[in-house]
């Protein structure tokens, strides 16, 4: 036991450094995990690491896929429905399709209901490896919105494939219209348990007498509430933790209060931190294990195998997302879609952000060993390599060369004629003038008698005209010195208070309560001032 908890925290102390080498290298963190994983995985001595596929389902993708629900905007998520369902649901069966055809064609002994298990194991991208790759480049806001939309979908239906593929290969026999049915009932029913669960923990947000601790740990409880009941009936518990979260999360500023969204976003940024570099840590560790069972002829066999297979993941992706570009232009002819002429580069874009991660290998590692027949479950080492090899040309090589693709292409925004600075500044005005003219209309006769009040005047009347500073700031490359001068003094003045309170805290006659209250309110000070100018550094 000890051994295991020292194991983990060693390997928890080696993923924030990694992640510090990703910051300074400036290449995405899940590359780098990866490639950390493997490179240690390769070390002699070193214990080796297996993943539980059933851990990775249960106590990790809950919190991930729901911590990215409560991320994604509702908005933008409806905005581009069609794009973000289409690729995942149909998209991931066309390409469990044709990585099914492919490798029966190519891989002796591979029949058709193995292709499409491994088909269903590989074809859904991952949420977490696009988005932080994204996030490194200037793209589009429509493009992560995509991306992330269709992140939080295709787990399903991939895993839904993989289900039917499995009993296929298992029992010798596959009805494609109870597979259908089957299809419709499981996503239909997921969704039904997500957003019924999500509805208690509503309710009971809402009308309980709860504190921002006891919100905070319900908001742990409701992903796996909803995983485990949707899974118990066998229906699909990334479709319920997916419409619990969306639901909960586009109702949260009615169930928590100001102090339960501040401490749940910090919590839980903490905690999908780590999730989420244990899981692809973990990826580059498995190394070991998959090689195990093959000798040198099957291992040169299976890489053949597996560039191959890589490169049929691309190619459909890139095509999947030009023929949907196509079809987007044909179709707007006779429906109201989002964009009607998307054109080729931020498909093209979209297509090389097809990265492959934690989900596909621990699908691939829930294969049984035996059949029920006690037989072997036939090819699973190959399976399993082949997805090894998949996500790490996927992640690293598409990873590493698509900020240099976003450049080549030059993609600009085209659904904000605002910047984002501008629109920033619009916002903070408006919310200013409003509140001053509610003052002046409401309250008016008793800021004359109020000396707070008159203070509190005074603050919106200075916020809008240092607003008015910042907008005409922007407009002049001269105005970008006065602003970081102000950040300058600002954190300085910051700093002085802090070390005033921490005199005070020395002497006896002050509570360090108190203290730590005041220290509290400098920091979210600093955080302000810091998201004062964050579009504008």
């Amino acid at each position: 036991m000890h051994e295991s908890i020292i194991l983990y925290l060693s390997l928890v102390v080696v993923i924030m450094f990694l992640v510090m080498l990703a910051q300074r290298i400036k290449i995405a963190y899940p590359i780098v995990l990866v490639l950390g994983g493997l490179a240690l995985s390769l070390v002699p001595g070193l214990p080796s690491v297996e993943i539980d596929p059933q851990l990775i389902f249960l106590i990790f993708l809950p919190p991930l896929l729901y911590e990215a629900a409560w991320q994604t905007s509702w908005k933008d998520f409806w905005k581009w429905r069609r794009v973000i369902g289409s690729f995942a649901f149909i998209i991931v069966i066309f390409t469990s399709c044709v990585i099914a055809y492919v490798s029966q064609a190519i891989i002796p002994g591979f029949t058709l209901a193995l292709g499409f298990l491994l088909g269903g194991i590989i074809s859904p991208p991952d949420a977490v490896a696009t988005t932080s790759i994204l996030q490194n480049v200037k793209v589009p806001k429509r493009l992560i919105a995509i991306a992330e939309g269709e992140s939080l979908l295709n787990d399903a239906s991939s895993l839904i494939v993989f289900r039917f593929a499995l009993v296929a290969v298992a029992s010798g026999r596959f009805v494609l219209t109870d597979a259908v049915g089957s299809f419709f009932l499981v996503i239909g029913m997921g969704f039904a348990v997500g957003l019924g669960i999500a509805l208690i923990f509503y309710a009971i947000l809402r009308w309980l007498p709860t504190t921002p601790s006891i919100d905070t740990i319900m908001t742990f409880v409701a992903p796996y509430a909803m995983y485990i009941a949707a899974e118990e009936f066998h229906f699909s518990g990334v479709i319920a933790v997916v419409t619990g979260g969306l639901f909960l999360s586009r109702n949260q500023h009615s169930i928590l209060s100001h102090l339960s969204r501040i401490q749940g976003i910090n919590v839980w940024s903490t905690v999908g931190f780590v999730l989420n570099g244990i899981v692809f840590m973990l990826i580059g560790l498995e190394l070991p294990v998959i090689i195990q069972g093959f000798g040198e002829a099957s291992l040169g066999e299976a890489i053949k195998y597996g560039l191959i297979i890589s490169a049929v993941v691309i190619i459909t992706r890139i095509a999947s997302t030009l023929g949907a570009s196509i079809f987007t232009v044909f179709i707007s002819r006779f429906i109201t879609t989002a964009d009607s002429s998307p054109g080729y580069r931020m498909p093209l874009i979209f297509g090389w952000a097809g990265m492959r991660g934690v989900v596909s290998l621990a699908s691939a590692l829930s294969i049984p060993i035996l059949l029920d027949s006690g037989q072997p479950f036939p090819q699973r080492n190959i399976i399993l390599f082949i997805t090894f090899i998949v996500i790490l040309v996927t992640l690293v090589f598409q990873g590493l060369t698509l900020p240099a693709l976003v450049r080549l292409l030059k993609v600009e925004e085209r659904d904000y004629e605002v910047s984002a600075q501008e629109q920033d500044v619009i916002i903070r005005r408006k919310l200013a003038k409003a509140s001053l003219d509610l003052i002046n209309t409401k309250y008016l006769r008793e800021v004359d008698e109020n000396e707070l009040l008159q203070s509190l005047k005074f603050k919106l009347e200075s916020d809008i005209g240092f607003l008015d500073h910042v907008r005409d700031s922007e407009v002049s490359d001269a105005g970008h010195p006065y602003i970081g001068r102000y950040q300058e003094i600002t954190k300085e003045l910051l700093e002085h208070k802090r070390h005033i309170l921490h005199q005070f805290n020395k002497k006896e006659a002050y509570e360090e309560e108190i203290i730590r209250q005041h220290l509290a309110q400098l920091d979210l000070e600093e955080e302000k001032v810091r998201q004062q100018f964050l579009h504008i550094e």
